[in-house]
């Protein structure tokens, strides 16, 4: 049997995260192996992993985050069961890791930044690490990013809720750039104009503004011009142009823009709450 030093029991819980205790097991029956002690975590990982595919992983962290230029901005959900993990420090450090990979590579899609490598070893595979370690069902389940000339994260407290919002010019006070992507995160437009609705929407809009107004016993040919009106009412609270900024609901959202550079535009942006 060899002797496993604290140094190396050390050594190996910063490789893999594991534990004191876990990692000194594993190098006690790898022999001292460090390699093959890592390959015992792993698999220990895979293992509760399997027991616990059926689990429901509700709880976890949304986080947003962008390039050092601000030309590139991603968003990743990491999942888990419970609020008392998804409040961990090791653990929303280990999903920070794994957006400010995404930021390095900008992968296409999620299954690819699941097959990014850090130091060797996939992100998918760590996430299965980190089952084994944390012991709950972990899994990173969206990931999307936002590439424009300029891109502003916001982080609800709590990391639950994010938002990436892109904008045509960099360069303006900071603030105007939060205060719409907290706008975003607060009021959740569903497109950044009128223009960017669907026309499946619009059409659906306008034929639940008809029927309640034949409900309320309007004449038939007022039907139409009342179901436009509603429409209206329905672009100003669902746009984000059109929308009410919520800090000074006297203008709005296309108002406040102006009001710091007449040119400044939304080119688009994503939001994500963990909790619908």
């Amino acid at each position: 049997m060899a002797t496993i030093s604290a140094a190396d029991v050390a050594k190996l819980r910063k490789s893999t995260g594991a534990g004191m205790m876990n990692c000194k097991k594993a190098l006690q029956e790898a022999d001292g192996d460090f390699e093959k002690a890592v390959g015992i975590i792993r698999k220990k990982g895979q293992a509760v992993a399997s027991k616990r595919a059926d689990r429901d992983a509700g709880e976890g962290v949304v986080l947003a985050k962008t390039t050092e230029d601000g030309k590139y901005g991603a968003m990743i959900v990491l999942n888990c069961e419970t609020d008392f993990v998804a409040k961990n420090d090791d653990f929303v450090k280990f999903a920070f890791n794994i957006l400010d990979k995404a930021l390095e590579t900008k992968p296409d899609s999620l299954d690819s930044l699941k097959d990014t490598p850090i130091d060797g070893v996939s992100i998918g595979e760590m996430v299965v690490e980190q089952i084994g370690i944390i012991g709950e069902k972990i899994d990173l389940s969206f990931f999307d990013s936002l590439a424009t000339d300029f891109v502003q994260p916001y982080i609800h407290p709590g990391n639950k809720l994010a938002t990436l919002v892109g904008f045509n010019k960099a360069g303006l006070d900071a603030r105007f750039y939060k205060d719409v992507a907290m706008q975003v995160a607060a009021m959740n437009p569903l497109a950044v104009d009128k223009e960017d609705v669907s026309e499946k929407v619009i059409q659906q809009e306008l034929e639940i503004g008809m029927e309640q107004a034949r409900r309320e016993g309007k004449p038939e040919e007022l039907l139409e011009r009342i179901a436009q009106g509603k429409l209206g009412k329905f672009f100003k609270e669902n746009t984000l142009m059109n929308q009410d900024f919520v800090k000074d609901n006297k203008m709005t959202i296309r108002q406040y823009l102006q009001s710091a550079d007449k040119d400044l535009k939304i080119i688009g942006f994503k939001r994500v709450n963990l909790n619908n």
